[in-house]
């Protein structure tokens, strides 16, 4: 792979992707906001709502580390509104999944990113 791998696609033009995409890879009553990461032209925040009576927010940094290849960053976890202790075994737990819903998304959307 050459070191030059890098994303062939504009940021608003991802966001716009994953906004379409995410959805399909989360849960069915999930929802998810993707914007763009201001300091980063190779990242996006995604917020991910959990349905149910948890009412979870998990925020996370989705890094392209080239064309390919996704590094999600768990920012903060909150329940209704208020941060909570991301430590515990049901937010592990919800973290894990929604990364792997994340990187579900990247791949599908590889033939966008990987020109």
């Amino acid at each position: 792979m050459s070191k030059h791998d890098e994303l062939s696609i504009d940021q608003q033009q991802l966001t716009a992707a994953w906004q379409q995409t995410l959805p399909t890879t989360l849960n069915s009553a999930d929802r998810a906001e993707v914007l763009p990461d201001e300091a980063d032209p190779n990242a996006l925040r995604v917020t991910i709502h959990t349905a149910g009576h948890q009412m979870y927010s998990f925020d996370f940094k989705v890094a392209y580390m080239d064309s390919r290849e996704v590094n999600t960053t768990l920012i903060d976890v909150e329940k209704d509104g208020r941060t909570v202790d991301e430590r515990t075994d049901i937010i592990q737990q919800l973290v894990a999944d929604n990364t792997r819903h994340i990187h579900e998304c990247a791949q599908a959307l590889h033939g966008l990113t990987h020109a």
